[in-house]
């Protein structure tokens, strides 16, 4: 008998593959970074047709087969809905989708990682200002890091780094946004990724 797993995810991306099925990129809030297969989602009487969409927040099901999980089921958390329906927020999302597929690797739960990643989505959702959505994306980015251990002791960024993601980062960000892409720049560099 398999054990079902069950958590929340971000679908990250999606690729097609055989006659009907999908593996994904899920980042989940108890397993981390796993890749997944659905068999039968892209058939028309799928039941998960339609819920296991790129960039949605889900409950899901996941067994655990011998190189990959298989989602059994899938439901929406009515979360991160619309932050796809604006163009300049999706763009965002789509980088940070591409970042942590990029730096996370494994099975490796990161609950702090995927609690700030939620508040800086959900906040990014209700932004609209370009200026703003760049700085969200810039603290996200600079959070993401600084969770996987990137980011050393640096005075000015302390807050933006250890207090809670809420609004008032995406104005104290403008303040020293150089200093900030700087850093981002640095430790990206020195992920060798």
């Amino acid at each position: 008998m398999h054990h079902i797993y069950h958590t929340e995810g971000i679908i990250l991306s999606s690729r097609s593959y055989g006659e009907a099925g999908k593996h994904f990129h899920i980042f989940t809030r108890d397993l981390g970074m796993i890749t997944a297969s659905a068999q039968g989602v892209r058939k028309m009487s799928s039941k998960l047709r339609f819920v296991l969409q790129d960039f949605a927040y889900l409950k899901i099901d996941l067994v655990q087969g011998k190189n990959i999980f298989r989602l059994t089921n899938a439901s929406k958390t009515n979360k991160l809905e619309h932050i796809v329906k604006n163009v300049e927020t999706l763009k965002v999302f789509a980088n940070i989708a591409r970042l942590l597929k990029r730096l996370l690797a494994g099975v490796e739960p990161n609950e702090i990682l995927f609690a700030d990643l939620l508040n800086g989505l959900a906040i990014l959702e209700r932004v609209q200002a370009k200026e703003s959505l760049l700085n969200i994306e810039a603290i996200l980015v600079l959070r993401i890091l600084n969770n996987l251990g990137y980011i050393g002791e640096n005075e000015v960024l302390q807050n933006l780094i250890k207090s809670p993601f809420e609004e008032n980062l995406v104005f104290e960000v403008s303040k020293d946004r150089a200093k900030v892409l700087h850093q981002i720049n640095k430790a990206l560099k020195e992920t060798h990724l």
